[in-house]
This record gives C-alpha cells, structure tokens and sequence, in this order.
C-alpha cells in the first residue's frame, strides 16, 4: 500500500496556528469558549488547538472529548464534561478528517439538545465525499479523492502527519 504525505508536521502546525486564529476572529467578544473533540484524533486535534491558543489568546478554552462510537453513531453520545459547563458557550466541535460527515453529524445533534450561543466546527481535512448537509467552518485542506481513497492522520509524539492510502 503506497502511503502519500499530504501534510508534513510543519504544515499542519501553520494550519492549527491558522485555525486558531480564525476561531479567536470568530469568538472575539467571548471570555471561554469550549473546543469539543471527537474521541481519538479529534480530541487529539483539539488539544493542539487549545495549546495554540493559550499562547496567543487570553479566552479560555475549555476541552471537551466527544465520546461517540464512530462505527455505531446512533449509540449513546457523551462528553468529558457535564452540559452546564457548555451551555450558552461558544462551542467549536473538531475532528481530524470529514469524510462522510456521518460522525459529525450525529455529535452536532448531540450539542443541539442544548442551548448555545455559537456553534462552528473545525477539521484539518475536509474530503468532498459528503453524505450528509454538514460543513466545516475552519479547514485545514480540501481534498477531492476517489472514494475508495482513505485520509489517515498520525499523531506520532509531537508530530502530526496525514496521509493519502
């Protein structure tokens, strides 16, 4: 199986830097606002994010793992943190790679149970190959592959790379 690099760790290290930037434009009259990752690479994603964040910002940003199982996404959904510490927050949802947008979608329905003030949601590749209306609002890269196509991302220590199988 032939692997391609499509994002180095540099890359992806601007493209957070990027990201972040774009969430404290958005999120600019907010004190605290909570980055929800989905469990996995998701999650990993968001402490990046996070990290980032703390450096050039003063709001604080509040971690969330999404727990959601990717191959049953009907099942139960939680987070790491109770509903009160979210609702009426500026939530930004993230994960690593919208393929489907099957799991996005089901962890939106989840946070619309509650009442936000904002709701964006952050990925670092966004596929094109999307079975569901769901977008991303910050995206690293858009890539038009063949279905058969699979992203994988990496997170090797303090490197991150993604790759094309």
């Amino acid at each position: 199986m032939k692997r391609t690099i499509i994002l180095n760790n540099d890359q992806i290290a601007h493209i957070i830097k990027r990201i972040a930037y774009q969430i404290i434009e958005v999120n600019s009259s907010e004190k605290q606002i909570v980055l929800a990752g989905i469990n996995g690479n998701g999650f990993l994603f968001a402490k990046k994010i996070q990290a980032t964040l703390k450096t050039i910002s003063s709001i604080d940003a509040v971690l969330c793992e999404v727990k959601i199982d990717k191959q049953n996404p009907l099942e139960k959904i939680t987070t790491s943190i109770t509903t009160d510490k979210y609702q009426n927050k500026s939530l930004v949802l993230v994960d690593d790679v919208l393929n489907s947008g099957t799991t996005l979608i089901y962890a939106i329905k989840h946070f619309l149970e509650v009442p936000l003030k904002k709701f964006k949601t952050a990925v670092l590749v966004n596929r094109n190959h999307k079975k569901y209306p769901v977008k991303a609002d910050f995206k690293g890269i858009s890539l038009s592959t063949t279905t058969e196509s699979n992203i994988t991302v990496e997170f090797k220590g303090k490197k991150i790379i993604a790759y094309l199988d």
